[in-house]
Order: C-alpha cells, then structure tokens, then sequence
C-alpha cells in the first residue's frame, strides 16, 4: 500500500534552534496515526511542515508516492491536505453552513448568485457522513453549538475539498466526556471513509482509543514508532520523556 504521506530526513530550524531533524513519518489511507510528545518535542513544527505554513528546511515530503514541495497552505489544500486547528478558526456569527463554504461558496454559475440551496444540501451531506446527530439545523449560528458539534462543523469543513489527509490539532482539549466521545467517534468516521488521520494529542486515552499507530516525537526527533494494540500507556509515557530511549524508528512497530 502506498502511503498518502511519506516523511524523509524532514529537518526544520530556527535561528540557532533545531527543532526538527531527520524525522521520517508515514500515513497509510484510511490510518489513524497519533503524533504525541512532551512541550517542545517538535509537534506543532512537524504539523506546519506537513500544512505548509513552515515548510522544512531539509528532507522529502511525498504524497502517494510523489514527491512534492509544500510551501504554503494554498498548496497543502490542493494536494488533498487538510488541517483543523486547536482554535477551530470559526465564524461565530455565522451559520453552519456558511463556516463550511467560507471562501468556497457554491455558485449557481461563475460569478453568479450563491447556490444557498446546494449549499444547503452539501452540509448536510458533510454532516451525514460525520453521523453528527447532534447538530439540529445547518442554519444554526456557531456561536450557539457545543464544543463538540462545534467540532463537527470544524472537520466538515475539511471536508468540502474531499482531502486525503486530514489534520488535527487536540481536537478534545477542554471538552467534556460526552463530547470527547463525539470527537473520537468522529476520527473514527474519517477512517472508515478511507482518510489518513494524524491526531496530535496530550490525552494518553484518546490516543489509545483511537489510533492504529502512535508517533513519538521527543527534542525534535522520532523516539518510537508502536503499533497501538501492541503497546501500553506506560511504554509510551516512557518513550515521550525519555525515561527509555527509543531512539530507533520501528521499535514496537
């Protein structure tokens, strides 16, 4: 199977500050695979590397099997990459339906009046495909949603460009149980429908429930790569803080 995305050697660096080097990453469609570590291990840089808000300074990045330069968010887009970050980047005062569509609105013909009505359709649609029950009216303001179903507008949102790869950055931070279950049944969606997922997470039991493979970035570099039902908490908790060295890639894989 070809991966959807193939990391090599991606090395990223600030100023005098290495904050990636020589990380090699794979996703396979239809995978879920958590990226974890500590505070400062590299996760947020790794994660714009990959969305193209700071692409790396060395390596190869290949997108089912070709390798590709991805130097802006515009790029990432078109390469069937999508990225739901922590804060969500929604409208408040606006409905669900045009969160979904912002800046890709449905046209009855170029440059013509909007489609609201094909719109309309589509989001229910997105949202069907998520079975995100929850949410009552597309026509709802987000400002009125839960921290879960406003979740569920976030990754509906990615959906619109039907990406390959979908990001997520602690899609459970700060939500209760009810809705951290929602969230998690929603990842499992995503696989289901054959989209790779990178999950970044701190919740050692969301990545558990959810993933197939976990990531471990610690000091800016790769420290094990596991198989999630093969692996314990404990193993994993050691790998991110370095109280066992995994410093070969593949280990528990």
């Amino acid at each position: 199977m070809t991966p959807v995305l193939e990391l090599q050697g991606v090395g990223v660096t600030y100023g005098a500050v290495r904050a990636l080097s020589g990380v090699n990453l794979t996703v396979d469609p239809g995978e879920v695979l958590a990226l974890v570590g500590d505070n400062g291990a590299g996760k947020s840089t790794l994660v714009k590397s990959i969305c193209g808000a700071r692409p790396p300074d060395e390596g190869t990045i290949r997108i089912a099997g070709e390798s590709v330069v991805v130097d802006s968010p515009r790029r990432a887009t078109e390469l069937g990459i999508a990225t739901v970050f922590q804060d969500l980047a929604l409208c408040d005062d606006l409905d669900v339906v045009n969160n979904l569509f912002l800046g890709r609105e449905i046209r009855r013909k170029p440059w013509g009046n909007l489609d609201h009505s094909a719109m309309e359709s589509r989001s229910w649609e997105l949202l069907g495909s998520l079975n995100a029950k929850t949410i009552k009216s597309v026509r709802a303001k987000v400002a009125r949603l839960s921290g879960g179903q406003r979740q569920s507008v976030a990754i509906a949102r990615a959906l619109v460009g039907d990406p390959r790869l979908v990001l997520l950055d602690e899609p459970t931070a700060a939500l209760g149980v009810a809705q951290t279950a929602e969230v998690l049944d929603l990842v499992r969606r995503l696989r289901d429908q054959g989209i790779a997922v990178i999950i970044i997470s701190h919740n050692m039991a969301d990545v558990m429930a959810v993933s197939d493979r976990i990531h471990v970035l610690r000091l800016g570099r790769t420290n094990g790569v596991f198989t999630t039902a093969q692996i314990k908490v404990d193993e994993v908790v050691a790998a991110i803080t370095g109280a066992t060295l995994r410093a070969e890639e593949g280990v528990g894989a």
